[in-house]
């Protein structure tokens, strides 16, 4: 965090939620930088563990409000907090697709939202195991899922692709939002 910041970087996207460093929490708190604070259910070296949820919505739900409000409670303005539901990290392709289907719930956590979708693992899973380098498509899909379910930010790997399906799928939804009649008489 403290080179990333040096080199220049705005925000602070962090995959442990500050749990990995017991100096991030404070370290975050007096950059002042926005936060990303991404669900992963491991501890330490492998947040992949302990994915075994009850409902993978709602337990990805309460544990980013637990991370949100930490994070709050170690100084970090709330207006800095950022919460990512982590797609793949500990999580099946059955979890992975319920939470995507549960996107919109995560709104009710009153924090902006981030993605990271793309080139996911559970893209080749769906796609006849694709190479994370043939997996454009399903990235453009999950982003454009994403951004149905009004997640703010994305994190993708190809950004050019990523913002022209961003801008014509804000021209469709714009365009069904204008009345265009008389218009291309």
């Amino acid at each position: 965090m403290e080179a990333a910041l040096a080199a220049g970087a705005h925000l602070i996207n962090d995959v442990s939620a500050l749990r990995h460093d017991p100096r991030s929490l404070e370290f975050a708190a007096m950059s002042g930088k926005p936060v990303v604070l991404m669900h992963a259910p491991g501890e330490g070296d492998d947040l992949h563990a302990d994915g075994d949820y009850t409902n993978v919505a709602f337990d990805v739900f309460d544990w980013l409000a637990a991370a949100r409000d930490r994070a709050i409670a170690g100084g970090i303005d709330r207006g800095n907090v950022i919460l990512d539901p982590g797609l793949g990290f500990g999580k099946s392709l059955a979890d992975n697709l319920a939470l995507l289907n549960a996107l919109p719930l995560f709104h009710a956590l009153g924090q902006p939202l981030l993605l990271g979708a793309s080139r996911k693992r559970m893209i080749g899973a769906l796609s006849h195991e694709a190479p994370a380098h043939k997996r454009l498509g399903g990235s453009l899909a999950l982003a454009v899922a994403g951004m149905n379910a009004g997640f703010q930010l994305l994190r993708v790997h190809d950004v050019f692709e990523t913002v022209q399906a961003r801008n014509v799928w804000r021209g469709m939804r714009d365009a069904a939002l204008t009345d265009f009649s008389g218009l291309g008489e």
